[in-house]
């Protein structure tokens, strides 16, 4: 048994906390406590508050004093109706995908419910050799004090009424994808380029689609000089040479890239600091398998005063959540418990979804040839500087995995075998993401893979993001042999399972808020 359960099955021998369920443990770093919120479905007294005290300082650290916050928490049939049908969509999408809420009928009981499902004639053979039924119970007990039993009530249905598919039509509709958006070129300064000041900047979130010479132009999130020794053949001796890395953000996206100065420009562009405002010119390459921006030329310029990126027209919001449920962030790790769990006022003004993908391969660009595909994604969200919901679904893939895949991230063939599509996984994910700044490492490459995928359903991903590889080469300057993911989460004492999309979102949105505390704020 481990030591959760352990805990619960001593809390639960006390009389008002029968069927008590953990849900969460705030630990403060100040006065080094631990306050625990059990919530029950009975009747508590204050010797059985006591008593749960008792019982909780045994599972803490010498020394750490102990809170006890219960709660009385008792669901109506409608709370668990909604919950039992969120579940089966989101875990079941097949047996889902037609059962409506007033289909599941619920009978209270003094600790928990009974419910009923009412299936056509012919698929009870679905519900319980798939077990839906147990995971369904399972999952109640889990958010609900008691016990929770399932069972299934054939009936005739009546035809289905195609009426009811009107907004799941409207929503899908065909898109037809926009043009290449660019915006003027303000207080252009020569550092490295012609005299004539160049006259617009492409939005970086469409400069991938560019053929031939172009130019970005925004705001600098990182800039660092970097020595490095070049052979040089002719005369058999090593030459010292600087390139500068940088990222570059305009309000539709980010984009890294590496330039490389000449002598005469060295000392000017050595003088550009993080939130300088220039312009880069340069195109696309192929680069390692993957198509990236090569930097050319590099001077000042800025957007107009109080830019804001106009975005690409394409499909509403959906109106709900058809398969892929938001469910709530509930995290049980006792990583980084102690250390400061303040957050910084501008982190809180700002709904922020942290998110991962996984691919069947690198090239997220079709002008590479043919597109990977996405088949998994992963995303948590913050409100108030809190991770409050997960989002998270494998998706459809119609091509075997490669034996490279299957072995960074554990996901096989079989595993994917009746998951929602991507257009459907990318359709709740536009909603999840409605009204949020986006947060990914190295960003740039899993948003260009959600971006393609999502214009081809009609939604257009066009969000303002924050890249905590970016942060971290910050924040973080000489403390790390590299800025991996993992290395990053190392530093702050986080544990994942590292390349599944859910696991890597989740502590991404850690560290990006361990980073932006150490920054000190957001922008």
């Amino acid at each position: 048994m481990n030591r959760l359960l352990e805990y619960l099955a001593e809390i639960r021998e006390i009389q008002g906390l029968k069927n008590a369920i953990l849900c969460g443990i705030t630990l403060t770093k100040k006065d080094e406590s631990a306050e625990f919120f059990l919530v029950t479905d009975r009747t508590y007294t204050t010797m059985d508050e006591a008593r749960a005290r008792e019982i909780s300082e045994r599972y803490l650290p010498q020394g750490m004093s102990v809170k006890i916050k219960i709660s009385k928490r008792v669901p109506d049939a409608e709370t668990i109706r909604a919950r039992i049908l969120e579940y089966i969509r989101k875990s079941f999408p097949a047996a889902g995908a037609f059962l409506e809420e007033s289909a599941i009928e619920v009978e209270m009981l003094t600790s928990g419910a009974n419910f009923y499902v009412e299936i056509a004639s012919g698929e009870q053979t679905l519900f319980s050799s798939g077990k839906i039924l147990d995971e369904t119970s399972r999952y109640l007990s889990s958010i609900f004090c008691g016990t929770f039993f399932g069972n299934v009530r054939v009936v005739e249905k009546a035809n289905f009424d195609a009426s009811l598919l009107d907004e799941e039509i409207e929503e899908t509709e065909e898109f037809i994808p926009t043009e290449i958006r660019e915006f003027p070129i303000c207080e252009y300064e020569k550092i490295d380029g012609v005299d004539a000041p160049l006259k617009n900047a492409v939005y970086i979130a469409d400069c991938l689609n560019m053929e031939g010479t172009y130019s970005v132009c925004g705001n600098v999130n990182y800039i660092e000089e970097i020595k490095y020794v070049k052979h040089n053949e002719a005369t058999n001796t090593d030459v010292e040479k600087t390139r500068f890395s940088i990222a570059l953000s305009d309000g539709s996206a980010t984009l890294r890239t590496t330039y490389f100065p000449k002598k005469a420009t060295l000392e000017k562009v050595r003088e550009i600091k993080i939130g300088d405002k220039i312009v880069i010119t340069g195109s696309n390459e192929e680069f390692r398998g993957t198509m990236s921006f090569k930097a050319a030329k590099l001077n000042y310029g800025r957007p107009p005063e109080g830019f804001e990126p106009v975005a690409r027209k394409g499909k509403p919001v959906p109106k709900a959540y058809h398969t892929v449920f938001p469910e709530p962030y509930v995290d049980y790790t006792q990583a980084g418990l102690f250390e400061d769990t303040t957050k910084p006022a501008d982190l809180k003004k700002h709904v922020i979804v942290c998110f991962d993908i996984e691919t069947t391969g690198l090239n997220n660009n079709p002008a590479m040839g043919k597109m990977d595909k996405i088949i998994e994604l992963g995303a948590v969200k913050l409100v108030n500087g809190e991770i409050t919901e997960k989002f998270s679904s494998l998706i459809a893939c119609p091509e075997r995995l490669s034996k490279e895949i299957v072995a960074l991230t554990g996901i096989k063939d079989e595993d994917l075998v009746g998951k929602p599509e991507v257009d459907k996984v990318l359709a709740d994910f536009y909603k999840f993401t409605d009204g949020a700044i986006l947060v990914g490492h190295n960003v740039g490459f899993d948003y260009r893979f959600v971006q393609y995928y999502g214009e081809q359903c009609g939604y257009m991903f066009d969000k303002k993001q924050y890249d905590t590889l970016a942060l971290a080469q910050e924040v973080l300057r000489g403390k790390l042999a590299n800025y991996k993911l993992n290395t990053v989460a190392d530093y702050y004492g986080f544990e994942f399972n590292h390349h599944r999309a859910f696991e890597d979102a989740a502590v991404t949105a850690k560290v990006f808020i361990e980073l932006v505390k150490a920054k000190g704020g957001l922008d």
